[in-house]
This record gives structure tokens, C-alpha cells and sequence, in this order.
């Protein structure tokens, strides 16, 4: 890992810059996949998984006998374990739930709020080197609570044409109503376009490689919502001399063995802390069976010096990470001041892999710096907030004079006539 000496604020954009692709090197390729799969629907879909994924599939949909053996495959403690962690997951995102919003705004003028769910949405879940099955629960379960009517989910077949009996177990645990074998930017046109197989969906979920990101912001182009821009996995951890390297190093390597354009980040006042994280960083990455993808990670990585905690609060919020993990004797400094990032774990006993699969908060989430204007994905991501409003005699006659004179000024006649016409029958 290359480490950084107390760098110059003016450098910084440099140093922090993530190991991601331009728009522009994948965009022409995203392009011409959403061409191709809205004009020849299915044929498409199944040209690119015969491409990209070296399978040609009689039907892309999975059946309910496929989900009954992937469940005889899946072992009963790891099936306890899915379980256990869906309650946790459940117990977070139930508890977001949030009351009717009802006042009378002036006599007579009631406005309410009130959520209702999205009625379709799709889930990408990843596949390639790792099936995220874990990914399954943090947005099928949400998406079941919020109370969505249509769950799709979409996730790349192995070469036998196969999803992985984890995702399958866990799909059908959580309410998902169809699942199809099917990756990659041809499965987020499908969701967007919808296929003879695909239903069309209102929102689009789940995290994915730059080509995925590319895809499903391209989606908002043809009226399909997003849950936020999630590409490649990142951590940043901030600690001090008090901190354990050990326990670093092993959070460090947690998300560079995601991908090869993972990042990960330490941010430390203390020399010593670094040196030994770097050597142990070095010891346990030999051990990993997943070594040559955290290999290429790390050369992306930095360990950074800053001088005071101060500097390194500025630089953190800068950067604005995907997960921000906190070892410091005075955590309350960073968890008062941090302002950008999108899961935050704190002190030595706190990994980032607890949030990867079972305290119950959600591991979707904004990266390549977004945590600064995106909230990762929550109960409220699988509903939509519908206002209210009842106006009776007494009300208009009490705001009517209001709305015409706004109107008028705005050069709104239709809008002014709309209430002064009821004005006049109420006088």
C-alpha cells in the first residue's frame, strides 16, 4: 500500500481519487446494450448472457422447482444464519416506519402525509467471483416491509446456467415474487424496458460493477427511479495510536477482496500505527483464498498521515466514503463531525463486516464520493411520501385571497379564476 506523508490540501483531490473508469470509457458500450435489448427484448437478453456470461439458457426464469432444490443445497446452519441475520435486518428496518403526518394548517385547510410503497421494483444482486446473496436480504427485506407488490429480482447465471442456491434461499425467504437468471447492464435495460420475461419495474435497486452504475443511471433517462450510484466496494478507516493494527489490516483486506476496483483508505495521526498496519496488511493477505483480486485492490490503496485530527476530519469529509470505520481514543470527535459517508462503525469491535451481513443496518450504499448527497438504501427507499390535502368553506375563505393574489402577481389568470370563482359562490 503506498503511504502518503502528511499531504497538502491541494493535493488532495489527487490522492483521493478512486481507481473507477470515466463515464465516457463505458457509456458507448451501456448505450448500445439498452438499444439492442428495447428493440429485440428476450433475443437480446439472451444473445449478452451467451456473451458475457458463456451460457445460452432455454428460459431465463427461475422455477419453483429450481428454488426447492437450491434450498435441499443450502446447509441448515448457514440457513439459521440467513435467518438470523433477516430478523436483524427486519428489527432495523421495521423500526423506521414512520406515522401519518396530519395537521390543520389554518382553519378549515387540513394537509396530510402519508407513505405508500413503490408497487414495482427490481433487485440486482451481483454475481461473478462472489454471489451477494447477503444483498438479497438487504433490499428484498425492505421491499416486503414497505409492502411492494412486484419484487423482481435479476442476478447473472453461472456457466451452468444456475444462480446460486444462497441467492435462491434467500430470495424466496424474503418475499421475492420472480427471480430471472439474467447480469449486467442487459439486466438493468430489462428491468428498465421490461421483456417478454422481464417485467418492467417503477425502481431499480442494488449495487454492481461500473458497467451496472453506468446502466442504471442511464435508466433515469427513460422514467426509472434509482436507489443511488453504487459501483465498486470502498472503506476508509480513521485511527490513532491507540488503535489495533491487526484488527485494521483485516478490515482493510474485508473490502479489498471485493473487486479489483475496490479502495480501501487509512487515515491515521500516528507513524507507528501505519508501519504496522502495512506489515500486517502484507502477512494476512497471504492467507486469503481471494489474494490476487486483493492484491490489485491494495495497489489502489493508501495509508495517509495527517498531522492532527482536525486535517483528518477535513479529508475524510472530502472523500466521502462508502463505509467510514472509526478507532480512535476520541471517537466522539469523528462521530459528531463526520458529515459524508454512508455507513459509520465505531471502536475496535465494530468491523465493517457486521454491516455487511447481520446487525441490521443496510449495506447498500452511495460510493465514488455520492455518500455526499445520497443516503444509502432504507425503509423509506421502497416508498413514496403522498401528500394530502382537504379545504372546507371556512378554509378557502380563509387562504382564497392569498392564492389569488400569488397567482395574479405570477401571471397566472387560469390559477387566480380557479378560486375566485369559489370565492364568489361562498360570498
Amino acid at each position: 500500500m503506498q503511504i502518503i506523508d502528511n499531504p497538502n490540501k491541494s493535493s488532495w483531490t489527487t490522492i483521493l481519487k478512486r481507481p473507477t473508469q470515466t463515464v465516457d470509457d463505458i457509456e458507448t458500450t451501456v448505450n448500445k446494450i439498452f438499444n439492442d435489448v428495447r428493440q429485440k427484448g428476450d433475443e437480446a437478453i439472451k444473445d449478452y448472457t451467451s456473451r458475457f456470461d458463456g451460457v445460452d439458457l432455454q428460459s431465463n426464469i427461475v422455477t419453483k422447482e429450481e428454488i426447492e432444490d437450491a434450498i435441499k443445497n443450502v446447509p441448515e446452519k448457514l440457513q439459521n444464519a440467513i435467518k438470523k441475520a433477516k430478523k436483524n435486518i427486519e428489527a432495523f428496518h421495521v423500526a423506521q416506519k414512520t406515522s401519518k403526518v396530519d395537521i390543520e394548517t389554518t382553519n378549515g385547510v387540513q394537509c396530510w402525509q402519508e407513505k405508500r410503497p413503490i408497487v414495482k421494483v427490481g433487485l440486482y444482486i451481483p454475481g461473478g467471483t462472489a454471489p451477494l446473496f447477503s444483498t438479497v436480504l438487504m433490499l428484498a427485506v425492505p421491499a416486503q416491509i414497505a409492502g411492494c407488490e412486484e419484487i423482481v429480482l435479476c442476478s447473472p447465471p453461472n456457466k451452468e446456467g444456475k444462480l446460486a442456491p444462497e441467492i435462491l434461499f434467500a430470495a424466496q425467504l424474503c418475499g421475492v415474487t420472480k427471480i430471472i437468471k439474467v447480469g449486467g447492464i442487459q439486466a438493468i435495460a430489462g428491468l428498465t424496458f421490461g421483456t417478454e420475461t422481464i417485467p418492467q419495474v417503477y425502481k431499480i435497486f442494488g449495487p454492481g460493477n461500473q458497467f451496472v452504475t453506468v446502466a442504471k443511471q442511464l435508466a433515469t433517462k427513460f422514467g426509472v427511479a434509482i436507489d443511488m450510484p453504487a459501483g465498486p466496494s470502498e472503506l476508509l478507516v480513521v485511527a490513532d495510536h491507540s488503535a489495533n493494527a491487526t484488527y485494521i489490516a483485516s478490515d482493510l483486506l474485508s473490502q479489498a477482496e471485493h473487486g479489483t476496483d475496490s479502495q480501501v483508505i487509512l487515515v491515521s495521526t500516528s507513524k507507528n500505527l501505519i508501519s504496522a498496519v502495512s506489515d500486517e496488511v502484507e502477512k494476512q493477505i497471504k492467507e486469503l483464498p481471494r489474494q490476487a483480486i486483493a492484491e490489485k485492490a491494495i495497489v489502489n490503496s493508501k495509508l495517509i498521515y495527517i498531522e492532527n485530527n482536525e486535517l483528518a476530519l477535513d479529508l475524510i469529509n472530502e472523500y466521502g466514503p462508502e463505509h467510514f470505520i472509526i478507532c480512535t481514543k476520541n471517537e466522539d470527535f469523528y462521530v459528531n463531525g463526520i458529515a459524508n459517508a454512508g455507513s459509520i462503525f465505531i471502536g475496535d469491535y465494530t468491523p465493517e463486516s457486521a454491516g455487511d451481513y447481520a446487525s441490521g443496518t443496510n449495506h447498500t450504499l452511495p460510493t465514488n464520493g455520492f455518500s455526499k448527497a445520497y443516503s444509502g438504501v432504507n425503509l423509506d427507499s421502497f416508498l413514496k411520501s403522498m401528500t394530502f390535502q382537504k379545504i372546507s368553506k371556512d378554509g378557502l375563505l380563509n387562504i382564497g385571497e392569498t392564492i389569488e393574489l400569488m397567482a395574479e402577481a405570477e401571471g397566472l389568470q387560469a390559477h387566480k379564476n380557479a378560486v375566485s370563482i369559489r370565492l364568489k359562490d361562498l360570498k
